[in-house]
């Protein structure tokens, strides 16, 4: 517009001048080396405009001409930016569907010309991952790590592979960095949780679980079952190192909460059974027993202590069965006490009395062995096909 405008003004002003001067033209002589041009005033001017003119058309023209190319350009970008995505969605369908080959080729076919080509490698390297093709996948990870604003993403894929494959060692190496720098991230919490089970790291499991609840990681009973899980291992972990004296200190130093939760006071005489403490064993499963009766699973380890003298485990049996003679648990314990002395109608008895309240198939192998020490054959080859029967079920 600009330059429509200047060469109406050159040509109003040649006009005006043109008539103020008509008939005196002027002269005007242009000598170059050894040539020399003559002409008018007029004739200048209009010369002047005219190669004005065609500057001014020969820009216009070159800049719809580079236009053109520009847009020409942009029109192939746009497509291969298009057809780069389509392939990219088609193969995430692919992955998710679990044809992993077609996903890996179709996410890396146009990933060049994707305008994020950082999901492209990661979807690769799931996919590679997913074909045990170790060297592409982390080739893969190498990719998307150049990517700017990709180490989060990138590191959290490598643990998440890891942890797939049951590399727990490396994966804790990438999740402890990880947990430095986003220590509130869910998804980091939530593989280093898997992470610890399985390496059986139960004191950082224990110092996680907090966290894991504040960030709805886990639920409230999930929280709980961790814990006594944790705790339990902890126990184990304890015994092995330091013994039944050193497994008896850790225990009095938990808080009295945990102290009767029934899993875990189960578990710690187990320790102490597995560490011939059986004395110090029993005075825990009875204390325990006498505060918490429901706690009934503890009956079957009384039948597993090794005592010098098996009287009070007698004793106390008994008398739980005459507050409850519903009891099977301890029925079942008090049968293989007097098993252990070889008192087969008792054993058989107490045996019987606790299949008559519940099904067990422990307890019908139990009593098909009284009967079989007594000579009741038949009798014993009758509960032994029903034992066979729960098994089958």
């Amino acid at each position: 517009m600009f330059r429509l405008i200047f060469l109406f003004v050159i040509l109003g002003a040649g006009l005006f001048v043109g008539t103020q001067f008509a008939g005196q033209q002027g002269y005007v002589l242009i000598s170059i080396a050894n040539k020399t041009i003559e002409m008018s005033v007029t004739t200048l001017v209009i010369f002047v405009i005219a190669i004005l003119a065609a500057l001014f058309g020969l820009e216009y023209l070159l800049k719809k001409a580079l236009n053109a190319s520009s847009r020409t350009w942009n029109w192939f970008g746009v497509r291969k930016l298009k057809r780069s995505r389509r392939y990219t969605n088609e193969g995430i369908i692919k992955l998710m569907e679990g044809d992993y080959k077609q996903a890996e080729k179709r996410v890396t076919r146009w990933s060049n010309h994707h305008d994020m080509p950082l999901l492209c490698y990661l979807v690769a390297s799931e996919a590679a991952d997913n074909q045990g093709k170790i060297e592409q996948r982390d080739h893969y990870l190498q990719l998307a790590a150049d990517q700017p604003d990709s180490y989060l993403v990138v590191e959290l894929t490598r643990a998440r592979q890891h942890v797939r494959q049951k590399q727990f060692e490396k994966a804790l190496v990438t999740l402890d960095e990880l947990h430095r720098e986003y220590p509130n991230n869910s998804m980091v919490l939530s593989l280093l949780k898997t992470t610890y089970v399985e390496l059986k790291r139960w004191e950082a499991l224990l110092s996680l679980l907090p966290r894991l609840l504040k960030e709805k990681c886990i639920s409230e009973q999930q929280y709980e079952q961790l814990m006594i899980q944790a705790q339990c291992g902890a126990l184990i972990d304890v015994a092995e190192k330091r013994g039944s004296e050193g497994l008896i200190e850790h225990w009095d130093h938990l808080p009295k909460k945990l102290k009767t939760h029934q899993t875990l006071t189960q578990c710690f005489a187990q320790q102490l059974i597995a560490r011939q403490a059986d004395n110090e064993a029993f005075t825990v499963i009875k204390e325990t027993l006498k505060k918490h009766p429901g706690h009934t699973d503890l009956y079957e380890l009384v039948a597993k202590l090794n005592l010098s003298d098996n009287h009070p485990a007698v004793t106390f049996l008994n008398d739980a069965l005459k507050k409850d003679g519903q009891n099977a648990e301890a029925h079942s314990a008090l049968a293989q006490l007097h098993m252990k002395e070889k008192n087969w109608p008792q054993a058989q008895q107490h045996l019987e009395s606790a299949l008559k309240i519940r099904s067990k198939v422990t307890d019908y192998a139990l009593l098909a062995d009284a009967l079989g020490k007594q000579n009741m054959t038949l009798a014993a080859n009758e509960v032994s096909r029903k034992a066979l029967t729960l098994v089958s079920n």
